[in-house]
C-alpha cells in the first residue's frame, strides 16, 4: 500500500558557521568526524550524532523502499528553529534551510515534499518568509511548540496563523525547548515526558485562545500523535466545565468540540493508544508520521499499523490520503 511519511527530518550535509557569521550564539554546526556520521555541535558542545540518512536523500529513498514508502515530507530538526536568535539572523538561517529543502524537492520530486521553517519571534519577518516559501511551492510550515517559552495562543502570533490560512499553508507543530527541561535531564526525560507535554501545551493554547475558532480553515497537525493532549482531553474538558472563570476566558467553545478539527501523526509506538486516538479524533485525522531518522521514531515506517486489525480503507487514509488532505486541502 502506498505510504507518505509526513514527519521526517533532514539537514544539509554542510552548514555554514552561523555563529562566526553573526558573531554570537549557539547555532548548530556539523563535524563530520567519521565516514557516514557527523556530530551536531551546539555552541561547541556535543548535541547528538547523526548518520548519513539525516542528510543524504538517496540513502533515505533506499531505506524507505524497504517499507513501500516512496514519499517523505521533510522538515528541519527543531533545534535549528533558533527562535532565540536576532530576528534577521533567524530569517537568514531559515531561508538557507528552506532553500536547501526546496532543492531536494526539485531534485527528487517523486520522493519528497517539504515543510519550511520561519522566524516565529518576529511576526513581520515570519509572514515575509511564508509568502516566499509559498512562491517556492511549499505546502506548509513546521513550527515549534513555544516561542521563547511564549505559548502559541499569544496574540502576537495570531497574524502568522492568519497568514497560513490566507496562503493555504498547512501547519505542523513539533515540540522543542521543553518546559522544565533543566530540572529533568536524567533518564532522557525531556524527550520521553517533556515532549508529549509540550505538544499538549501548544495544542491547548490554540484551543483555549480561540485560534482555531477564529481561523476555521487553518490546517494544523500535531506531532507524536498529539503528545499528551488526547489522553488528557477529558481533564481539559472538565477544567473548562468546572472553572470557566479560569479556562473559558478567551473562547467559550468547549475543547472537545475541536476533536476532528486538527490532524495528528501516528507516532505512538503503541497500537492500543493509536486505536484510541483514531476513535477520538476520527480515522480521517491520523497521518503516517514516524520522526525518521531518530531513535525515538517509528523506524519500521508504519509496520505496527499494518499489523493492526484495521480496514483497508482506514489504512489507506492513514498511510497517504489524510496527509494529502492536510497538506493540500480538500
Amino acid at each position: 500500500m502506498h505510504k507518505i511519511d509526513m514527519h521526517t527530518h533532514l539537514l544539509p550535509e554542510k552548514l555554514p558557521d552561523f555563529a562566526s557569521k553573526f558573531g554570537y550564539g549557539e547555532f548548530i554546526q556539523l563535524e563530520h568526524h567519521r565516514a557516514g556520521f557527523a556530530n551536531m555541535m551546539k555552541g561547541g558542545v556535543f548535541f547528538r550524532e547523526i548518520g548519513k540518512n539525516c542528510w543524504d536523500p538517496e540513502v533515505r529513498i533506499g531505506e524507505y523502499a524497504w517499507y513501500h514508502a516512496p514519499v517523505q515530507v521533510v522538515s528541519t530538526i527543531p533545534v535549528m528553529f533558533s527562535y532565540w536568535a536576532k530576528p534577521n539572523d533567524c530569517l537568514d538561517l531559515s531561508m538557507f534551510l528552506n532553500d536547501h529543502l526546496a532543492g531536494i524537492v526539485d531534485d527528487y520530486p517523486e520522493h519528497y515534499m517539504a515543510l519550511a521553517t520561519i522566524p516565529m519571534q518576529d511576526t513581520d519577518l515570519a509572514i515575509r518568509e511564508l509568502e516566499r516559501i509559498k512562491e517556492l511551492g511549499f505546502p506548509g510550515v513546521q513550527i515549534g511548540s513555544n516561542v521563547n517559552q511564549k505559548n502559541l495562543g499569544e496574540a502576537e502570533f495570531f497574524p502568522i496563523f492568519e497568514a497560513c490560512q490566507s496562503l493555504d499553508l498547512a501547519v505542523f507543530i513539533h515540540p522543542w525547548e521543553m518546559m522544565g527541561e533543566a530540572d529533568m535531564r536524567k533518564y532522557w526525560l525531556p524527550w520521553l515526558v517533556g515532549m508529549p507535554a509540550e505538544t499538549a501545551r501548544a495544542a491547548a493554547s490554540l484551543l483555549f485562545s480561540g485560534v482555531l475558532e477564529r481561523l476555521p480553515k487553518l490546517r494544523v497537525c500535531l506531532a507524536h500523535a498529539g503528545g499528551s493532549l488526547i489522553p488528557t482531553i477529558g481533564r481539559l474538558q472538565h477544567g473548562f466545565n468546572c472553572r470557566p472563570d479560569l479556562v473559558a476566558i478567551d473562547n467559550p467553545v468547549p475543547p472537545t468540540d475541536y476533536l476532528g478539527r486538527f490532524w495528528v501523526d501516528s507516532a505512538t509506538h503503541d497500537p492500543r493508544l493509536l486505536r484510541y486516538i483514531i476513535d477520538v479524533v476520527g480515522e480521517d485525522k491520523v497521518c503516517l508520521g514516524t520522526d525518521y531518522p531518530f531513535p525515538l521514531g517509528d523506524l519500521e515506517i508504519g509496520k505496527f499499523i499494518e499489523e493492526m486489525d484495521l480496514t483497508v480503507e482506514t489504512r489507506e487514509k492513514i498511510f497517504h490520503k489524510n496527509t494529502l488532505t492536510w497538506l493540500l486541502g480538500d
